[in-house]
């Protein structure tokens, strides 16, 4: 990919679910395959994955599904060649001559190789990290002594070139939602909430201030950070007022409107500076607030729900408004089962507005989007996380049945472990595909991504799920068309 802007919009998103044409994603790295049991759970990780398994079993899917539907000619007709037991990997490695080296689907280890190239940025970038991590003078000599393409390995996945390891992977870099959002042609970039996040966030701070492939959007970088006084507060009270935002928690739901969760990883504070800020600068005109249960079993809202069409969402029922009437018919059940109980509290703030909007229910903030702002004249479907049936509706949102991404309107891709759930989107009259048999059908010329409509396409997903994180945790969309 060439080091310089393209000439059209690098950068610009006003829905989630405008025809998607270009994206960051991480592909699986050797890091993953170093998550240890008794580091998992501090690692954000539920268990260990098995790496082979989900890079040639599942991410590959993923990456041949958005090279066809984003940039064709890199993958049409080529299948046997990427196939091949002698190359397999090579076609998917950012740091390998034979990477597909897309510049609609780009990779941000690509990108730190090129930006490492001079260096003015690499002394700045590895002594940063070395004092994060804690390196010893001798360390950051050896790595400034690495060359570019081998140095962005090592930054991620934490190994010298000799496999030595020298500081933790970023195992949650496959998850690149999380590094930023865009929102029209501004990226507001995350301030993590976990320490092992960090790296990944310093590495894209750099990225996105430094690559000429956002050359001229220095100035339309938004980022947040702690008020002087949090300096001198204890630090048992200092979780009172932390400024901590991540992707995941941020939909740039259309041209005039930004969701923002608060929720285990995003908190409060945050979010009431970058409502100030969006308006400031006059980038969006409302920011609605959802508040969801700081718990694991949630994480960002994106995994509460996502969008699917200008008229249908999917959604987890037991945060919404089917919750109420589980419980009505079961009084005591909410007493037994807590997370059943809780139901997100939305405020919808508008620009020159004094008093925000309430929503009650996850539907009616669903609902408003669709008509009032994509001006939809259909009514507001809501298909649900495992049909809204326990148990697999709890069983099927940890597995992100909820978290998909849409590639064009109508057309999204999701796990096929999640299977009462895409039996809910054929109720609803989609289509639902294996990824392996519609890449088939590119292939063979049987149908195209343009004519493709109304489609749930599923990615294997035994380890891919294990992360927990979905095909939108893994996807930072750059720029999409309007709607």
């Amino acid at each position: 990919m060439s080091l310089t802007k393209n000439k059209e919009n690098s950068i610009y998103v006003t829905s989630e679910i405008g025809t998607l044409k270009r994206l960051m994603i991480h592909s699986p790295d050797s890091g993953l395959g170093k998550v240890v049991p008794s580091k998992a759970q501090d690692w954000l990780f539920e268990d260990i994955i098995h790496l082979d398994t989900m890079r040639r079993e599942e991410y590959d899917y993923y990456i041949k599904l958005l090279l066809y539907f984003l940039d064709t000619d890199k993958i049409k007709g080529k299948l046997q060649e990427i196939d091949s037991p002698a190359t397999h990997r090579n076609f998917y490695k950012p740091d390998d001559k034979a990477y597909f080296n897309s510049d609609k689907v780009i990779d941000p280890q690509f990108l730190l190789s090129q930006i490492l190239e001079n260096q003015e940025i690499k002394i700045k970038l590895v002594s940063s990290i070395c004092a994060v991590e804690r390196c010893s003078y001798k360390m950051q000599q050896t790595l400034l002594a690495e060359s570019p393409v081998e140095l962005a390995k090592t930054l991620i996945s934490g190994a010298l070139p000799n496999g030595k390891m020298v500081f933790p992977p970023v195992p949650n870099f496959i998850f690149t939602r999380d590094i930023g959002i865009v929102i029209k042609d501004h990226i507001l970039l995350n301030r993590p909430a976990k320490l092992v996040r960090i790296r990944e966030s310093l590495i894209m701070k750099y990225i996105f201030h430094n690559h000429p492939y956002f050359a001229g959007y220095q100035d339309k970088i938004i980022e947040v950070s702690e008020e002087e006084h949090q300096f001198f507060v204890s630090d048992e009270d200092k979780f009172l007022n932390e400024v901590t935002v991540e992707g995941g928690d941020v939909m740039t739901v259309s041209a005039e409107q930004v969701v923002i969760g608060c929720s285990e990883r995003t908190s409060l504070t945050a979010i009431n500076q970058i409502i100030h800020l969006l308006f400031e600068k006059d980038i969006v005109k409302k920011v609605s607030v959802v508040k969801i249960p700081a718990k694991r079993d949630f994480m960002h809202i994106d995994t509460i729900f996502t969008q699917v069409k200008r008229n249908v969402w999917v959604l987890f029922g037991a945060l919404s408004r089917q919750n109420q009437a589980f419980q009505s018919k079961d009084f005591i059940k909410p007493f037994i089962d807590k997370s059943l109980a809780y139901k997100p509290y939305i405020l919808q703030f508008e620009k020159g507005k004094a008093e925000p909007r309430k929503f009650e229910y996850l539907e009616d903030l669903c609902d408003s989007i669709s008509r009032e702002d994509l001006g939809s004249q259909e009514p507001t479907q809501f298909i649900y996380s495992g049909g809204n049936e326990f148990p697999f509706e709890l069983r099927e949102q940890w597995t992100d049945s909820c978290n998909v991404l849409a590639v064009k309107e109508g057309v999204v891709i999701g796990y096929d472990r999640n299977t009462k759930t895409a039996e809910e989107f054929k109720r609803y009259g989609f289509e639902v595909l294996e990824a392996e048999e519609l890449i088939r059908r590119f292939e063979q010329n049987e149908t195209t991504p343009a004519t493709i409509k109304d489609t749930l396409i599923l990615l294997p997903s035994a380890e891919l799920s294990r992360a927990r994180g979905g095909s939108h945790c893994m996807s930072m969309p750059l720029l999409r068309e309007d709607v």
